[in-house]
């Protein structure tokens, strides 16, 4: 197989995008919209991709560097573009990195939902040795590089502010996207001019060449729009968000799956889910969610990085970040409404967790419930337990996280404050409002707060007004 190169335009301003931010960081179901176009390109197998940068090229740099040692996969190579004066001038700057031999990708970093199986076909049809365009029809081309055909053959790609009357009325368009042999591509580029209406270098200008040399020019056209429709203002970058997740929903819900309103649903990330799940509105999934069979997510959800096991219910309005650790939530557990579950929650089978109830790097075993009001962190809690109301772990010194066990069978009273390293024992009841410092026995209640005392014919003392303060001077 001939060699491939990538190069990836991302040199521009962004001028309607009204943002401070470079255009191509801007994000789309959760990513930038660069790192769409690079992870497509990564299932391309490329020797080397290479990132034109210009407008906040720094910014752009340190992004996506970090991003590739976040994924643990190789950044790309970069290539400045100081100042921006065209696209046939953006890939100029990107030639000393591309070896004589082996075929170059243009991609557009601001066009970000390009797929991989688009790309094979425009690769298959340059073979190493054609010059091969990616087109699309546009119902409203304005501002798009037309192509000039000849029957089938592709003469020219006119940019709208040079094409004539007739030019303009040609619906199929450029969209960015090309596929030529390197020494074509360098012989051409160095030929290159700006003598147009623009004062541009047009890498467009390479297609007349290549007509003029006599070498083959291809085209490949797409019934896709969405794959290469590109971003240029907050407008359009909200309605590719909303093209993209209904794809997503509707992908889904061929599977199977029950999405109460596709329109209100998003997907910033991978979710899996298997048969007989039913996600209500509103709903947001991140990084890395797995739903079992049969699992219900209530209106108004925020899952990231979770697996939730089998019949298990999600109820409105609950959190779940698993960041790094993830979360678990085991068969026919019951979350929510109105719950928190942080990295390294992990529950059991049958575990309730209610409403504002925060769990943290926590074990909670089978049928354990907190049902209200209560935080759990750095705990291992066993089987059965009942964790009441207003109840707390105190986990953190100041300095230091310590753990607290509570054992199977054992009831804690509400507003209790667990001061950890604590073990509750086996079977064990906790007082309502005690703080609990030591550990206690299997099978004891224990209980440590204030005697209550009561003061007959009490009196609340009375609001005293007191004089103004005197002002300056």
């Amino acid at each position: 197989m001939t060699a491939l190169d990538v190069v990836v335009m991302a040199a521009g301003k962004g001028t309607r995008m009204r943002s401070r931010i470079p255009k191509v960081l801007h994000r789309l179901a959760g990513r930038a919209l660069i790192q769409h176009v690079l992870d497509t390109a990564a299932g391309l197998q490329a020797r080397r991709v290479v990132v034109v940068t210009g407008h906040g090229a720094a910014q752009v740099e340190d992004a996506l560097a970090q991003s590739a040692q976040a994924s643990a996969l190789a950044a790309p190579q970069f290539a400045r573009q100081e100042p921006q004066l065209g696209t046939g001038h953006a890939v100029q700057q990107a030639v000393p990195l591309l070896p004589d031999d082996g075929v170059t990708l243009i991609l557009n970093g601001d066009v970000p939902l390009i797929e991989t199986a688009t790309l094979r076909a425009l690769l298959e049809l340059c073979g190493g040795e054609t010059l091969a365009l990616l087109t699309v029809d546009m119902p409203d081309p304005a501002g798009y590089g037309r192509i000039v055909r000849n029957g089938a053959e592709v003469r020219a790609i006119v940019e709208h502010k040079d094409a004539d009357e007739q030019q303009r009325k040609i619906r199929e368009v450029y969209t960015g996207v090309m596929a030529l042999p390197n020494r074509l591509l360098k012989r051409w580029l160095a030929r290159l001019n700006n003598d147009n209406a623009q004062g541009e270098y047009y890498l467009t200008d390479i297609v007349k060449m290549a007509v003029a040399d006599g070498s083959d020019v291809a085209a490949v056209k797409t019934d896709d729009k969405i794959q290469v429709d590109g971003v240029n203002s907050p407008v359009q970058l909200a309605e590719l968000e909303r093209a993209f997740q209904l794809r997503q929903a509707r992908q889904l819900m061929e599977q199977g799956v029950r999405i109460a309103d596709p329109a209100r649903f998003d997907v910033r990330g991978r979710l899996q889910c298997a048969q007989d799940v039913e996600i209500d509105v509103n709903c947001v999934f991140e990084g890395v969610v797995a739903l079992g069979e049969g699992v219900t997510i209530g209106a108004n959800c925020v899952i990231a990085n979770a697996n939730i096991g089998a019949g298990a219910v999600v109820h409105p309005f609950t959190h779940i970040d698993g960041e790094k650790a993830g979360v678990k939530v085991g068969e026919d557990a019951r979350i929510g409404p109105f719950a928190r579950l942080r990295p390294g929650a992990d529950l059991g089978p049958e575990v309730h967790i209610g409403n504002f109830v925060e769990i943290k790097n926590s074990t909670l075993a089978r049928g354990a419930k907190a049902n209200h009001l209560a935080y759990l962190g750095d705990s291992v809690v066993g089987e059965r337990v009942n964790y009441g109301a207003g109840a707390i772990t105190a986990n953190y010194d100041g300095a230091n996280k310590h753990r607290t066990v509570i054992e199977d069978d054992v009831h804690v009273g509400s507003n209790c404050v667990l001061v950890a390293p604590v073990t509750i024992g086996r079977g064990g009841t906790v007082g309502a409002g005690s703080v609990i410092t030591r550990d206690t026995p299997a099978q004891a209640l224990s209980i440590a707060r204030g005697k209550q005392v009561s003061i007959a014919n009490w009196k609340r003392p009375k609001k005293v007004k007191l004089p103004p303060i005197p002002g300056p001077g």
